[in-house]
C-alpha cells in the first residue's frame, strides 16, 4: 500500500486540529507536535462524534472536552474552530472565557482563609467590610448577610443597574457601590443568582489577606497547581490562543459575539476589576487540575490546597431548603452547584456531584462517587439556557458512558 502524501496527511491533521502548528521536514517537527498533542489515553470516539455533529449543525463553533480521574486525564480532544472566519482549528490548549466557572475558585479561596481561622462562613460580612453595615431591605429592615449567604446566592444582594456592573476598576470600588443597593429579600429565605454576592466575597478575601484577589488566586491556587493559563488578564501570547465567541442567529448561522463582562475592553487590559463572579480565562487542562485537586480531597501532585474537611464543607449543601439553580434537582455549596437528584442534563452524574457552568456553555462537573471530572469548553453566547444545553447533555452522556 502506498504511503499517504503530504496533502493527505495535512488534511488528516487539520481534522484533528493539529496542522496549523505542523510543518514537514526540519528534523521531525511534525512528529514532535503530534506526540505533544496526544492525550494520556485514547480519545473517547463517542464524545468526539457528538461534538463534531454540533459543529456541523452550527450549534457551536467548536469544543474542547476532557475527562479525568483523580489519577490522570483519560480523554482530551479538540473539535471545530477557534476562529470560523479564518478556519483556525481549536487546539487542546486553546483558551476560553470560563465565566461563572470562576465562582468555585472564589469559593476555594474563601475556604482557604476559613481553614486558617481568618474568616467565618456564618459571620456577618460587615465584620470584614464595615461599609456593608447599612445594607437593608426596601422597608429599612437591616439585612444580616453572611459569607455563606454570599456564596450560596441566598444573600438577596441585587445587581447594579445597566452598565455599572463591570465599570469598577477594582473590587473595593465595586463593593462600595453594592453597599448602596437595597437587599431584595431577607437573607437565607430565597435563592437568587447574585453576581454582586460573589464579588463581595472576593473583596472580603482581599481585605483579610491584604492582597488583590487576582494575586491571591494566582499565588495560592493557580501557581501551586500548575495552572499556567488561568488568569483574569491574558498576556499577548495567551490572547493568540483565545477561542472566539459566537452567537447563533435566527437563520441558524454563527456570528461573532463579544464578551460582555469585559465592558468593551480587551482580555489583556488590566484597568478593570478581577471579577470573581466570572472573569477568568482558562484551558480545559488547567481547569482539570483544579477539579482533580478537589476530587483528591484538596491535594494534587503532592501540593495541598485545602484539607479534606474543608473540601467536604465546600461541597456540602449549604443553601438550606430553598429551591436553587437553573436546572432541577440541585442545591448549592460554597460557590458551587451540587446535584441532589440527577435528572435531565445531570442524569448521568451521581448524587453529590458538584461543579459549575459558564454563560457561554462551558461546564465542569466533579463526581466523587465515580472518581471522575468532566470538563467542556465552548464559546456560544446565546444558548436559551446554557446549563441545560443539548451540547452539555450529549457531552455528559457520552463521556459518562465511555469512562
Amino acid at each position: 500500500m502506498p504511503l499517504p502524501n503530504r496533502r493527505t496527511i495535512t488534511k488528516q491533521l487539520l481534522l484533528a486540529g493539529i496542522a496549523s502548528r505542523c510543518t514537514f521536514g526540519g528534523g521531525g517537527h511534525c512528529e514532535k507536535i503530534l506526540a505533544a498533542d496526544q492525550p494520556p489515553a485514547p480519545h473517547f470516539p463517542a464524545v468526539r462524534e457528538a461534538m463534531k455533529a454540533f459543529v456541523e449543525e452550527k450549534e457551536i463553533s467548536g469544543a474542547v472536552t476532557l475527562v479525568a480521574s483523580s489519577e490522570k486525564v483519560l480523554h482530551l480532544d479538540a473539535t471545530g474552530f477557534a476562529d470560523l472566519a479564518s478556519q483556525k482549528p481549536l487546539q487542546s490548549d486553546s483558551i476560553f472565557w470560563i465565566a461563572s466557572m470562576t465562582k468555585p475558585m472564589t469559593g476555594v479561596c474563601v475556604m482557604m482563609l476559613v481553614e486558617e481561622g481568618k474568616l467565618k462562613l456564618d459571620a456577618p460580612i460587615s465584620d470584614y467590610l464595615p461599609g456593608m453595615k447599612g445594607l437593608a431591605l426596601s422597608d429599612g429592615t437591616p439585612a444580616r448577610i453572611t459569607l455563606r449567604h454570599l456564596l450560596t446566592h441566598t444573600s438577596g444582594m441585587a445587581e447594579l443597574p445597566g452598565g455599572e456592573a463591570y465599570s469598577s476598576k477594582n473590587l473595593k470600588e465595586a463593593a462600595s457601590r453594592y453597599a448602596k443597593v437595597k437587599v431584595l429579600f431577607p437573607p437565607g429565605s430565597k435563592w437568587q443568582y447574585s453576581q454582586t454576592s460573589i464579588n463581595t466575597a472576593a473583596c472580603i478575601v482581599e481585605t483579610v489577606s491584604g492582597k488583590p484577589f487576582d494575586v491571591f488566586l494566582d499565588e495560592r491556587v493557580c501557581k501551586p497547581l500548575g495552572m499556567k493559563d488561568t488568569t483574569f488578564y491574558l498576556s499577548d501570547s495567551q490572547a493568540q490562543r483565545l477561542a472566539k465567541s459566537y452567537r447563533r442567529t435566527e437563520q441558524g448561522e454563527l456570528e461573532e459575539a463579544s464578551i460582555g463582562l469585559l465592558g468593551g475592553k480587551k482580555p489583556t487590559d488590566r484597568d478593570r476589576m478581577p471579577a470573581a463572579n466570572g472573569g477568568l480565562f482558562s484551558t480545559a487542562a488547567d481547569y482539570s487540575r483544579f477539579a482533580r485537586m478537589l476530587l483528591r480531597k484538596g491535594e494534587l501532585d503532592g501540593v495541598r490546597i485545602l484539607s479534606p474537611k474543608s473540601v467536604a464543607e465546600f461541597s456540602t449543601p449549604s443553601a438550606g431548603e430553598v429551591i436553587t439553580g437553573f436546572t432541577p434537582g440541585n442545591t448549592w455549596g460554597i460557590g458551587c452547584c451540587i446535584v441532589l437528584d440527577p435528572q435531565g442534563v445531570t442524569k448521568d452524574l451521581s448524587p453529590g456531584s458538584y461543579g459549575h457552568g459558564g454563560a457561554y456553555g462551558t461546564q465542569a462537573w466533579i463526581d466523587p462517587t465515580k472518581d471522575r471530572c468532566y470538563i467542556l469548553m465552548t464559546q456560544r453566547a446565546n444558548f436559551p439556557n446554557a446549563d441545560a444545553s443539548n451540547v452539555r447533555k450529549e457531552f455528559q452522556e457520552k463521556a459518562a458512558a465511555a469512562s
